[in-house]
């Protein structure tokens, strides 16, 4: 059934995954199977005025596929074919609603590779991913899902009649012809219209990284490690942060056997000697109470399944805000040390994973079911890290989107010369504002 009225499942449909993001009434909501199905709503609803919110797997941070009372929300899940894999260009289209791990699988039996990985590859959709520009865990080394998409189809309105399906893009691997409108439409979080169909770039499947760990007896300490690694000119495919709320959190539900002791982990993988050889001595000399470094495999993978638990290990525990701000690298330290501060001053658990060689930090703030007080202390010190991070010289949002939860921070970071910017570019393309109103 595409067309959905029975609130039980109007109300799942409502939102994504973002803590305390206010969420509307939908009128209905539809699931398209086509381009052709997407055309179809889009026309309805600029005939009619109803508000449009495009949805994947709901997996969002940010209240970015929230609803608003009255809208219609196109559910993308069905639109989940892989068209085609290009071995000899190197290239795959696909419907938005493809599950990223998915993608990887599919490419990965024609010896290829999809680099873009965020946390939730095995739920989240490359439509979602599309309109957030998800980073993940390799994106330190190999990009953020904007460096991997090379063209889209997107049914769009304004300067062209609403409900027009509107290919923009190429195949090729270079191209300037027009403005990059490609790139504008990723990352804008459905507000300029519904991506049905994305062509990404793909690589070589790589070889298999070295793995290295470090354990720290502080988090600011591993905070100086990433920034030591930086200075140092190291380019690890992946360096990843995981603090002592974190690890005790998977170890308690999961039970992999983590050393009680440590504070703070740091996870990093290299694809040369050389940067794995780097990574090493950078963790000691910056203080690390000991480094390992492996090239098994099935330890790596079980390393770094322990850093994609920890979101849900830590919802075990109680409502959870989320974080991700990011910082320039050598400002890491400081504002891990901010972090800590913070959550004194307020009284609110804090937890913290990052992205840290890139020094995108997602502090997990994490309050006792049903208590006000928390909560409103929680909210309190989500801005407070916001300001810090603003005043790092870093911005309200690596990853995970504006959405709801970070669009007066956005305008705070913009200014109001490049704010109006933005406003003028929504008001061209979508001058009935019917693409997600109210976001980003």
């Amino acid at each position: 059934m595409k067309l959905i009225t029975d609130p039980n499942t109007l109300a799942n449909l409502s939102h994504d995954e973002a803590e305390w993001a206010p969420a509307g009434t939908p009128h209905a909501a539809f699931r398209p199977e086509s381009s052709e199905d997407v055309q179809e709503a889009v026309r309805h609803c600029a005939a009619n005025e109803i508000p449009i919110v495009p949805r994947g797997a709901g997996t969002g941070l940010s209240g970015g596929a929230n609803a608003v009372d009255g809208c219609l929300v196109l559910d993308l899940s069905r639109m989940s074919g892989i068209v085609e894999i290009d071995q000899d260009n190197l290239l795959a289209v696909v419907q938005p609603g493809v599950v990223n791990d998915d993608l990887k699988k599919a490419v990965a039996a024609q010896g290829l590779w999809y680099p873009p990985d965020p946390a939730s590859s095995p739920w989240s959709t490359i439509g979602g991913n599309v309109a957030t520009n998800a980073g993940g865990l390799c994106c330190l080394k190999y990009g953020v899902t904007r460096d991997y998409v090379l063209g889209l189809e997107a049914v769009m309105g304004g300067p062209v009649p609403y409900g027009t399906a509107v290919r923009l893009g190429r195949r090729t691997t270079k191209g300037v012809a027009g403005y990059d409108l490609t790139s504008l439409l990723v990352g804008s979080e459905g507000t300029l219209g519904v991506i049905t169909e994305v062509t990404v770039r793909l690589r070589p499947a790589p070889r298999p990284p070295a793995t290295v760990v470090g354990a720290f007896d502080s988090l600011v300490t591993a905070g100086r490690a990433v920034a030591l690694a930086t200075a140092r000119g190291l380019q690890p495919a992946a360096l990843e942060l995981i603090d002592r709320a974190c690890l005790q959190a998977v170890e308690d539900w999961k039970h992999l056997g983590i050393d009680p002791t440590t504070e703070a982990m740091l996870l990093a993988q290299a694809d040369t000697a050389a940067d794995a050889d780097g990574l090493t001595t950078a963790f000691t000399d910056a203080g690390a109470v000991w480094t390992e470094r492996s090239t098994d495999s099935a330890e790596a993978e079980a390393l770094f399944a322990a850093r994609r638990l920890t979101y849900p290990a830590l919802e075990r525990l109680g409502p959870l805000l989320t974080e991700d701000v990011c910082v320039p690298r050598s400002a890491i330290p400081a504002m891990l040390g901010r972090i800590v501060e913070i959550g004194a001053r307020h009284g609110v658990r804090i937890a913290t994973i990052a992205h840290a060689g890139d020094g995108n930090l997602h502090p997990l703030l994490i309050t006792p079911p049903g208590d006000d007080t928390a909560r409103i202390a929680a909210q309190a010190a989500f801005e407070d890290i916001i300001s810090a991070a603003l005043e790092l010289g870093g911005t309200v949002t690596g990853e995970h989107g504006v959405g709801l939860l970070k669009r007066d921070g956005m305008i705070r970071e913009l200014g109001p010369a490049a704010h109006a910017v933005h406003q003028a570019v929504k008001h061209t393309l979508d001058p009935l504002n019917l693409f997600n109103p109210g976001k980003a």
